[in-house]
């Protein structure tokens, strides 16, 4: 299967910028010659909205941005995995959400481990969820998400085959999300897709880019720089079967996640975060 990982650079909470070079990314997509998916980077369309400024930003996710960006994937026959700083009554979350190729929105993940500049900006996500898509399982994750095993487990839990990291990571942090998303992919036997932003941002932010596909040994299959690219990756999921072969990590556990099931009416599976259950110190 092919997909390519926007490693775009974006302009903080400049929704008419960021959703403009969204649709321009999907609309030269190589759908002929046989891609996909299109990943974007964390908070697409929003960029990193601040205190003052998250109830200007925010948009529902029938808002005009996101049924923009829903309409460009319809025209070009492409599946697209955005981010969007999504309002919903007086709250507001990091959401990631993976549209199939109709327009349809068919997963949505409201980040569940929020960075410092997070905090106070959204409300946390409290679930881990994943879809059929394509024929494989997939799940989504964002950003600091992935410096938690908990959660790249919480998905592979549920089945996912292949996880889908929309990244936000800015520099000196770098090397870490490279190193996590290995991992993950590894300790959980599945692919990975990371698409992390590059260029500058407010308060004198710059992103390195490295966005990369992981094959579920580890492998880095596809890596991308510092500079602004749409990379082409290719996930042979030959490579799924074989790191299952001889043994599951799943199945050999013995530590369990402590997550409440959910089974949801369209057949859809979810890991419910009860925060009753945390351990308190």
């Amino acid at each position: 299967m092919q997909a390519e990982l926007a490693q775009i650079a974006l302009a903080d909470s400049n929704i008419e910028h960021n959703t403009r070079r969204v649709i321009e990314t999907i609309g030269q997509a190589d759908v002929e010659g046989g891609t996909r998916l299109v990943v974007f980077p964390e908070a697409t369309l929003s960029g990193f909205p601040t205190r003052d400024n998250i109830a200007d930003v925010a948009q529902s996710l029938d808002g005009a941005a996101l049924t923009a960006v829903r309409d460009a994937a319809k025209r070009a026959g492409v599946s697209v995995a955005v981010g969007i700083a999504e309002r919903e009554g007086a709250r507001f979350y990091n959401t990631t959400v993976l549209i199939d190729e109709r327009g349809e929105i068919v997963l949505r993940y409201r980040k569940t481990h929020l960075w410092a500049s997070d905090v106070g900006v959204f409300t946390p996500g409290d679930r881990f969820e994943t879809c059929l898509w394509n024929g494989v399982t997939v799940g989504l994750l964002i950003c600091y998400d992935i410096e938690f095993p908990e959660t790249a487990r919480a998905i592979a839990a549920l089945g996912t085959d292949l996880a889908i990291v929309t990244n936000g990571n800015m520099n000196p942090f770098g090397p870490v999300h490279r190193r996590a998303i290995t991992a993950r992919a590894m300790e959980n036997q599945m692919f990975a897709l990371m698409a992390n932003r590059c260029g500058s941002g407010d308060d004198d932010l710059t992103f390195p880019g490295e966005s990369a596909l992981i094959d579920p040994f580890g492998e880095v299959v596809a890596s991308a720089g510092s500079e602004e690219i749409v990379l082409t990756t290719h996930i042979d999921w030959m490579r799924l079967e074989a790191s299952r072969e001889h043994y599951r990590y799943l199945h050999d556990a013995r530590v369990p996640l402590g997550l409440t099931p959910v089974n949801n009416a369209d057949g859809s599976r979810a890991l419910l975060i009860d925060e009753r259950r945390r351990r308190i110190d």
